[in-house]
């Protein structure tokens, strides 16, 4: 089975917790598309849903898909989230923003009660930071020297750029995308001393934030379900 279609599995499989009447967050990425385009296919049956959007480009393809978008002020909070992650430890810890949208996609998951990340088995690692750099947003205004900073802290901070140019976000700032040679071996240490770098203005570790994650096997589907505290 090609990568696509297990993208796809996992995706409608996540969809599959979707309730009448939810409010429902819209991930970005390419797995987070096929779970969209489920969603469509729910609202065309006649499923009442409110929905928002952890990004322009997926604000996008859900209003191509038939799904009315709301203004995230609008909801006081999200009963369901399907998004991907670009690395997932055992303990569903994350890293997410190879998407370029884990300020928004950070915003939504902080309001839902009910976070399902749908990944392929690929992503699946011991210890984060070993397969995905991490992504970290910073502001243009001195981003020379939050690189810097950012460098101090053991990584190599890489600028994404995206046609030759610098790539900037929906909220108008820069990636840096940080390479750990031996991973992130304290990923809640790890968060705290890179969100006090004055110019930082959020980085893709998403801790303690999933719930469900669906992976996509070659020849089948798991659940894996949070780890008990």
């Amino acid at each position: 089975m090609n990568p696509e279609d297990l993208k796809r599995m996992a995706a409608e499989k996540a969809v599959e917790f979707v309730e009448d009447g939810m409010t429902v967050g819209l991930g970005t990425g390419s797995t987070a598309y096929y779970a969209i385009k489920a969603v469509g296919r729910l609202v065309d049956q006649g499923y009442d849903l409110e929905c928002v959007a952890t990004s322009l480009q997926t604000e996008r393809i859900a209003r191509e898909s038939g799904i009315d978008v709301m203004d995230m002020n609008s909801v006081e909070n999200v009963d369901l989230t399907i998004d991907g992650a670009d690395e997932v430890d055992p303990s569903l810890h994350l890293i997410k923003g190879l998407g370029g949208a884990l300020l928004r996609e950070k915003i939504v998951a902080a309001a839902t009660e009910m976070e399902i990340i749908v990944v392929d088995s690929s992503k699946l690692v011991q210890k984060l930071g070993t397969r995905s750099p991490l992504p970290v947003e910073v502001l243009i205004f001195g981003s020379d020297h939050t690189a810097a900073r950012l460098k101090a802290l053991g990584c190599d901070p890489v600028l994404r750029t995206k046609e030759g140019e610098a790539f900037i976000t929906d909220g108008g700032n820069l990636i840096y995308d940080c390479h750990f040679q031996d991973g992130i071996g304290h990923p809640f240490h790890m968060e705290s001393k890179i969100n006090t770098i004055a110019g930082v203005v959020d980085n893709g570790l998403f801790l303690d934030v999933a719930k469900k994650v669906v992976v996509a096997h070659q020849d089948r589907l798991e659940i894996l379900d949070k780890p008990p505290a």
